[in-house]
């Protein structure tokens, strides 16, 4: 009888982050803005530095808050740095996904989120017909969900 060994590399969950929409009053908002600064299939987010953790973070997402709640994420393709001003550019994917809305309060810049502490896409295997966001943001506040 052969015996085999395998070594499998156990990858961690990807790290996330989360940033508040600035100016934008919904997803809807959000998507148009993000069209329209897409360039060559991705969207470039400038901010002033490399994260830390930025190697943990290609494949994660940011989360967007809109309205004190996550509301969507873009998936992490990449990091660079603008030859300009050497400010870090996150590179995302233009797809906009709907989650599941969780309460978030604002915030200045981009926080790190584990991703035991992201909420589900919607549409999600399981996941129930949606409610009216707004439904669901008081439902959330009476802690009824």
């Amino acid at each position: 009888m052969t015996a085999y060994a395998h070594e499998f590399e156990v990858a961690a969950a990807p790290l996330h982050m989360s940033k508040v929409a600035v100016g934008c009053a919904s997803i809807a908002a959000l998507g148009k803005r993000q069209q329209l600064r897409t360039v060559g299939g991705e969207v470039p987010l400038v901010t002033r530095f490399m994260p830390k953790r930025a190697s943990e973070m290609v494949g994660g997402s940011i989360y967007w808050i809109v309205k004190h709640q996550l509301v969507a994420r873009q998936r992490i393709i990449g990091f660079a740095e603008r030859d300009e001003d050497k400010k870090t550019i996150v590179r995302l994917d233009p797809q906009l996904v709907a989650v599941r809305p969780f309460p978030k309060r604002a915030h200045q810049g981009w926080r790190y989120l584990a991703a035991a502490d992201a909420p589900p896409d919607l549409g999600a295997a399981g996941e129930a017909e949606t409610l009216p966001s707004e439904l669901m943001r008081r439902l959330m506040a009476l802690a009824l969900i």
